[in-house]
């Protein structure tokens, strides 16, 4: 099965004890100045003169390969390289993974052209696509699975395949994807996905994010103009567009080997002396390493964070994007065109110092079968997160006896409508419409509290599952006795 080509290639605020406080730190980049998504990010406004020394964070860019040549790049920052499709992840023939890469990684004040967002990170280089641009899904989940085991606490999905829910024929998920996006997640990576270009669907602009960014846990990130409108190409969606950022006119690195065909040009290895595709700099690919640099400031800050924490300060500081900021289209809140809103860097980090989201260590357990963690006898009650974007499902498995009774108990989240439903022995999906049959007992009625009971009839396992059937996010507590 064949990937659609790279996404891009197919295609301030003054806070209050941080910016106001404070002069914002500047980086002395000579071309950082062409980098106006440092100034809309807010990148360096929680910072002062000097940019703190924090611990390195391991980001994995799944891509083209690097310019390994690029004084952006010392070889220090860079901990693994891997090319699964032949040849060298020390090369990059498509310029797209150096391009991610100087947004995210660029050297700060080493006299060279600009500066990346993400310091502290030390960069793990999987190549998936070589001179023809297509990707394969086998190499690209063998990719997230290698960057996984490689200590990766962020990944960047610059990449994209067509999802229509409309039309089977025309929708490109891939079980072997979605596993692999469950590997590293599971191992404690932060995964940052581009919602995908509508110039390879349908129509545009397309109603749907492509996968992976449709996956669950993964941070589905569209693009704005520098203007703060929606551009046509960024895909839209209801569910999985979670947070948007500059994604056109973006400046970044390219490899020596792209620029040298413009010797006339002065910036070589950069995107102002590549192609006119890299002089546009559109599309969004190159907003998702934005965001996933954001992921990596906040995990240096605090390493204790977990991913569903990361996810959720990001998209909840997000600046709301509507018709007052740029985007006439976009409504309060959070929109199918621009998600939660724009990232704001700063907020974020000044988020850290405000009670922090509680995380669900028990993620991730979105369906039956092997996805599910077991809830021993013992347990009696636990606490968890639904979120209807992000984590709109959990599921427990636990093991009944024939004749036992078992009362379940559900309270939250607040303020939206759960359901409790408990699934047979034997159910590999929860929710799939042809095996309704395997359904036990259902709580299903409006509001966030719900209580059922149920004789089993045939022991075995058993899949206990959490729903929230409307918009919302928050705790919830369930309730367990067995009788």
């Amino acid at each position: 099965m064949r990937r659609a080509a790279l996404a891009a290639i197919a295609l301030g605020l003054v806070l209050p004890g941080v910016a106001g406080a404070r002069p914002s730190y500047v980086p002395s980049d000579p071309l950082a100045t062409k980098q106006y998504y440092l100034t809309q990010d807010h990148a360096f406004d929680a910072f002062g003169d000097t940019l703190p020394v924090l611990n390195p964070v391991r980001v994995a860019i799944i891509d083209s390969g690097i310019d390994y040549t690029h004084p952006e790049f010392p070889h220090n920052r860079i901990w693994a390289l891997r090319s699964f499709v032949g040849g060298s992840a020390m090369t990059d023939e498509q310029g797209h993974g150096t391009f991610i890469a100087g947004e995210i990684a660029a050297a700060i004040n080493n006299n060279e052209g600009i500066a990346g967002i993400a310091f502290p990170a030390q960069l793990i280089i999987a190549k998936i696509a070589g001179p023809e641009g297509t990707i394969d899904i086998a190499d690209e989940a063998a990719a997230i699975r290698w960057a996984a085991d490689r200590g990766a606490q962020v990944i960047n999905l610059s990449i994209g395949g067509l999802r229509d829910p409309t039309d089977p024929q025309n929708d490109m998920f891939s079980s072997t994807e979605a596993n692999a996006i469950e590997y590293a997640y599971r191992r404690g990576a932060v995964i940052v996905a581009a919602v995908g270009n509508s110039d390879e669907a349908p129509s545009q602009p397309w109603p749907w994010a492509s996968y992976p960014a449709a996956l669950p846990h993964v941070i589905g990130v569209s693009a704005l103009t520098q203007s703060g409108n929606v551009p046509t190409f960024s895909d839209r969606d209801k569910i999985y567009n979670d947070i948007s950022a500059p994604g056109q006119g973006i400046f970044s690195t390219l490899p020596f080997n792209l620029t040298k065909q413009h010797p006339s040009c002065v910036d070589q290895g950069y995107s102002d002396c590549g192609s006119d595709l890299f002089k546009q700099g559109a599309g969004t690919s190159f907003a998702a390493p934005q965001v996933a640099a954001a992921a990596a400031l906040l995990i240096a800050l605090k390493p204790s964070l977990k991913p569903d924490q990361v996810s959720n300060i990001l998209e909840r500081t997000a600046t709301d994007v509507n018709a007052s900021n740029g985007c006439s289209q976009c409504g309060p809140g959070r929109d199918p065109l621009s998600g939660w809103g724009r990232l704001d860097i700063a907020k974020a980090i000044a988020a850290l110092d405000q009670p922090l989201p509680p995380a669900d260590r028990l993620e991730p357990n979105d369906d039956a079968g092997s996805h599910a963690p077991v809830l021993p006898a013992s347990v009696r009650q636990l606490k968890a997160t639904l979120d209807f974007w992000d984590d709109p499902i959990d599921v427990y498995k636990t093991r009944l006896a024939k004749g036992q009774i078992i009362r379940l108990g559900l309270d939250g989240p607040p303020g939206a409508t759960s359901n409790l439903l408990l699934w047979k022995p034997g159910t590999t999906r929860v929710n799939d419409l042809r095996r309704q049959n395997l359904r036990a007992a259902e709580s299903i009625g409006p509001g966030p509290t719900h209580k059922l009971s149920y004789r089993v009839r045939v022991g075995g396992w058993y899949y206990i599952e959490v729903k929230l059937a409307t918009k919302g996010f928050g705790a919830y507590t369930l309730n367990i006795a067995r009788k």
